[in-house]
């Protein structure tokens, strides 16, 4: 059932090892995770899987083909919406995707249908004169994502889809992949929202320096690695980090700040406010942020 196999894929570029070893397979009608800190090698992993960026080493199959021997045959049943713009800016909207169906050999009038389905799909219509250049970020994004479906795609690859959003045009993409997803579209989606990930994806793998760390279902590698909820302390005193060893619990240490990983019962937060200290502690619970962090660190990667 997997639409998409990678073996022991590898690319470097000097000595830096941008993509080192990744193995993955993406099964039919999921939607597949590939996340990672700035540099960790997501784009660089993207851009081969679609044959724009050569490979040194590494098996890559899609629909069962070789991408060596098969990649015109897979690109047209992919859809690619990559981080940045790259339409016609000497276009209108609409005439943005009927243009791009023409280099699948769709003949015009499937593919002006296929134009207005996908514009009425994305809440364009009311748009489909207007030329790129007026429309806001936001507006753009979703025609992106329109283009990358004009050729009705076995697998749609989403680099960092989101990225720069306003909170309405990201819930709104939100909801349009999931209504691809629940028509069993398969989606391969690269994100720094950790939320993002978490309501979109099926499983996911996370990356850092081209490896692999963690695969799994996001709330299942939650729980396995973090736990049930996390326990925030804020200014912790000696008072709080005695009682804090003397429980002999998972704790992670960032100086101005404690966090205390819990499973499901555990009453250490009841406890520790009522005998040692109220102010500053916070129950909330897991996410996929606090295991993305606890995996990949927390300095800044430029």
């Amino acid at each position: 059932m997997a639409i998409l196999k990678v073996d022991n894929l590898r690319k470097h570029y000097g000595k830096l090892a941008a993509v080192d070893g990744i193995s993955f397979a993406v099964q039919r009608g999921e939607c597949f995770g590939l996340l990672g800190p700035n540099g960790a090698g997501k784009t660089t992993t993207i851009r081969m899987l679609y044959g724009y960026t050569p490979r040194d080493a590494g098996i890559l199959t899609l629909f069962d083909l070789d991408i060596d021997r098969d990649l015109r045959a897979i690109k047209r049943r992919i859809g690619i919406c990559q981080q940045e713009d790259s339409l016609d800016p000497d276009l209108t909207v609409r005439q943005n995707l009927v243009g791009f169906a023409r280099y699948f050999d769709i003949k015009k009038s499937e593919a002006e249908d296929r134009a207005d389905e996908l514009l009425h799909f994305f809440a364009l219509e009311n748009r489909a004169k207007d030329n790129i250049r007026i429309l806001s970020g936001g507006l753009k994004r979703r025609l992106m994502l329109a283009r990358a479906l004009v050729n009705s795609p076995d697998l749609l690859i989403l680099d960092e889809p989101t990225t720069g959003l306003d909170p309405q045009s990201r819930q709104l993409l939100w909801d349009k992949l999931a209504e691809l997803k629940a028509q069993g579209l398969t989606t391969l989606l690269t994100t720094h929202y950790m939320e993002e990930a978490e309501r979109l994806c099926d499983r996911l793998v996370i990356v850092d320096h081209g490896h692999i760390l963690i695969e799994g279902r996001p709330k299942a590698l939650v729980r396995q690695q973090i736990g049930h909820s996390v326990l925030e302390i804020t200014d912790p005193d000696a008072a709080v980090r005695d009682f804090l060893a003397a429980e002999n619990c998972r704790v992670e240490d960032l100086g101005k700040r404690i966090l205390v990983y819990l499973d499901d019962g555990d009453d250490l937060f009841l406890r520790l406010t009522r005998e040692v200290r109220a102010e500053g502690c916070t129950l909330r619970p897991a996410t996929l942020e606090d295991l993305f962090l606890k995996l990949t660190g927390r300095e800044l990667r430029e």
